[in-house]
């Protein structure tokens, strides 16, 4: 098992993976991130250098033994027995906390599932779908109301975005989205009153997350506009278009079909360990 430090190794470990894009989407999106200033606080570890099977991107430190949203970790592999290997070596893991690694492979399931199963440790398994934008250049132009304008959220939305996500509720959900709008890059389309209706956050792993529009503003083509918008502010700093869909979220596959994304065959498997530690508390 090695930590990747050196820049160049970083800088090899990004074009490795996205020679393999798009089945290594979550880890490419992690590495960029780490080669441009680091900050999601993530590190590589890998089973062996330059010829690796297994890379996992992790948060550097120590994460709350509780707090499964920031506790996050994205795989893959070349090898799935060299994966396994990587999850089974001391010290690449906390088995004692609640975390979720992610991937679009098969074998990461099935991987944390013989791990995990010999230790006794609980898993909880989610599948979401995964859209990829093959040329934001092709999008329409955006259309805006006149009455609302393009800003960006801050760490002061945070109770906002936290009652208006599915997973939130608790103090370290509010925390991590705090510490999410502060670190990545975020979009959203503001009122008269420079209230956000609408929005769409960038994670660790330069995946599109958590968009939303208020009840009262939907069905007027804020969230297709900012969409656009949030594709092209990525591909100008050269990510990846991509995002991943709930199986029930209908309206949010559709749009993003029209707008000319591509669902991959396989979803993103997000496997949670010790879910009962990471569901509880206030």
């Amino acid at each position: 098992m090695l930590i990747l430090t050196c820049p160049a190794q970083l800088q090899r470990l990004e074009g490795a993976l996205r020679r393999s894009l798009p089945f290594t989407l979550p880890v490419h999106g992690a590495v960029m991130n780490m080669n441009r200033g680091n900050p999601g606080d993530f590190e590589a570890v890998v089973d062996a250098w330059p010829d690796f099977r297994a890379v996992l991107a992790r948060r550097r430190g120590k994460v709350p033994a509780d707090d499964c949203y920031r506790n996050m970790h994205a795989a893959f592999y070349h090898d799935l027995s060299a994966y396994q290997a990587l999850l089974e070596t001391p010290g690449v893991l906390r088995w004692d906390t609640a975390f979720h690694i992610l991937g679009l492979q098969d074998g990461v399931v099935a991987a944390s599932q013989a791990v995990a199963g010999a230790k006794g440790i609980k898993l909880e398994l989610s599948e979401y779908y995964t859209y990829l934008h093959p040329d934001p250049s092709t999008m329409p132009e955006p259309r805006l109301d006149p009455g609302v304008r393009v800003g960006s959220l801050s760490p002061a939305h945070a109770d906002l975005l936290d009652a208006t996500w599915a997973y939130g509720g608790n103090t370290r959900s509010r925390h991590y989205l705090a510490e999410m709008v502060a670190r990545f890059p975020s979009l959203c389309l503001l009122d008269a009153t420079a209230q956000p209706i609408c929005w769409v956050l960038l994670d660790a792993f330069g995946t599109s997350a958590h968009g939303y529009t208020l009840p009262a503003h939907r069905r007027r083509g804020h969230m297709q506009a900012l969409t656009i918008l949030a594709a092209r502010q990525r591909q100008a700093r050269g990510f990846p278009i991509f995002g991943h869909t709930a199986p029930g979220n209908k309206p949010m596959q559709w749009l993003q079909e029209q707008l000319g994304y591509q669902r991959l065959p396989s979803p993103c498997h997000f496997v949670l360990h010790n879910p009962e530690l990471g569901w509880t508390g206030p």
